[in-house]
């Protein structure tokens, strides 16, 4: 240390301070007391684990959330398209909704949901369910032939049965079902009544009985009884009191008016695509899950009872063939349409029968009235027919099918007989195309048509009623004359 003559006078004057206070602190003996305090925190903490505490997190909205970043932001091209043809922004909006959400509610804390609480229409439902049940009580013969043949689709033959000119749309068969875009459009299969079921991306699921009389208003009835877009509607023409229908969210739900619930059949944490039954079998629903796995599920035994990886991506579209309820079509994003045989599908390596390829996502593929012909929908703006022994012989038709993001995909649907398919156009027509002549040879026109019908279907006994549902909710008929 330098020698004090040597400081200056305000060193000298600090280390006097620092001495002052070094002999303050030994004379409250805080160092000491620091010292003990030391090792007991030390002892402490031998014995005790301690947890970092987060801070806390604020809840999130229920309401998706979609992000619209332009191609040009994201460095893409102006022509870029998905080659996988993804449901564009109705996924979107499921998948950010589901991510949103903190955990998954289990089947027990949703359970049943009575037809009162989920109906969100006017008035009251009493007359729906009634008729329901008095519809479902009439004999079989009715529904079909009695050997339970069903419909009255493909008893015109090969042959066209109707002229497609007389086909009109009158503002009577005009209706505004539900909320937004439907996803799916069902016909009661019923042969004396003129009811349509439809499901939209909100979950609702809306009933219209076009016959209604002036006890029933307008004659449609909305419920809730799904958190996300309706996946797949289904109804056995034998088991009328039972409807089937499953949602994005991977919820499958029995409404049975017998029972005037909604019950839970299935959950499931993957996203649930579609939704079918074979003609001959009341007990099994068959519905695509996740990426390209198909399940099988029993009603007997009350759960799953087979599944198969069928594809490389999503299943998009579930049908089987009327002639031979064994042979099954599945449609996928992964740009394919299989035929297969569920008598012989390996559970570790499943084989089709036949693949239909298309360069972008396949939308549907439907069997024709006749079991005959197989008719595809690709994103790749073409309809495929299959036909043949084996279904090996198969044309491409051009159709234009870019709908575009706020609109529902295109799906070529069979009509009466094998003569014609019905798939909408963005200039708020119906194009029907002929697999014979390999082309759109009419097209359904009207001007009380205000918005683009995207989804169809034909009634199976009523020949000439076309139902074709739109994104805004809205429900066109066509009729013969």
């Amino acid at each position: 240390m330098a020698s004090s003559e040597n400081l200056t006078e305000y060193e000298r004057k600090r280390l006097e301070n620092i001495l002052r206070n070094d002999q303050m602190m030994a004379a409250l003996k805080l160092q000491s007391r620091a010292s003990e305090l030391s090792a007991s925190s030390k002892r402490q903490r031998v014995g005790t684990k301690s947890y970092k505490m987060s801070p806390e997190k604020k809840p999130k909205t229920e309401t998706p959330i979609v992000i619209r970043r332009s191609l040009r932001t994201r460095g893409m091209p102006p022509d870029y398209s998905d080659s996988k043809g993804q449901e564009d922004i109705v996924e979107t909006a499921a998948k950010v909704a589901k991510s949103s959400t903190p955990s998954k509610p289990s089947p027990s804390d949703l359970g049943p949901l009575s037809t009162r609480d989920a109906y969100c229409g006017t008035g009251s439902d009493k007359v729906l369910i009634e008729r329901v049940l008095g519809v479902s009580r009439k004999p079989h013969e009715e529904f079909g032939d009695k050997n339970g043949g069903g419909s009255m689709r493909g008893a015109c033959g090969s042959g066209s049965c109707m002229e497609l000119g007389a086909l009109s749309l009158k503002p009577e068969n005009i209706a505004r079902v539900v909320p937004g875009r439907i996803m799916n459009v069902r016909f009661f299969p019923c042969k004396d009544s003129r009811m349509v079921v439809v499901g939209n991306k909100f979950g609702n699921v809306g009933f219209w009985n076009v016959d209604c009389d002036t006890e029933e208003k307008d004659g449609i009835y909305l419920y809730h009884p799904h958190p996300g877009p309706i996946s797949g509607i289904s109804i056995q023409q034998h088991c009328l009191p039972k409807i089937f229908t499953s949602c994005y969210d991977g919820f499958i739900r029995l409404m049975d008016a017998e029972k005037e619930v909604f019950d839970l059949v299935y959950s499931s944490d993957d996203t649930i695509y579609s939704l079918s039954q074979r003609l001959d079998d009341v007990k099994c629903l068959y519905f695509s899950e996740g990426h390209g796995v198909l399940n099988i599920w029993d009603e007997r035994i009350g759960k799953c009872s087979t599944q198969w990886n069928l594809h490389g991506h999503r299943i998009n579209s579930i049908d089987f063939n009327s002639e031979n309820s064994n042979v099954m079509a599945t449609s996928s994003s992964d740009g394919t349409a299989c035929i297969w045989d569920l008598r012989s599908i390996a559970a570790d390596q499943p084989k089709p029968l036949k693949e239909v390829s298309h360069q972008r996502a396949v939308q549907s593929a439907y069997f024709s009235p006749s079991g005959s012909f197989l008719a595809t929908t690709s994103m790749d703006d073409r309809v495929g027919i299959a036909s043949g022994i084996n279904f090996d012989n198969t044309v491409m038709i051009k159709h234009d099918n870019q709908t575009g993001r706020w609109i529902s995909s295109f799906r070529a649907i069979w009509g009466w007989d094998d003569s014609y398919l019905f798939i909408g156009n963005m200039k708020r027509g119906v194009d029907v195309i002929s697999p014979a002549q390999r082309r759109t040879i009419f097209t359904l026109q009207s001007p009380d048509v205000s918005a683009i019908p995207c989804r169809f279907d034909a009634h199976p006994y009523n020949v000439g009623m076309l139902a074709g549902a739109t994104s805004g909710g809205q429900v066109y008929i066509w009729t013969l004359g």
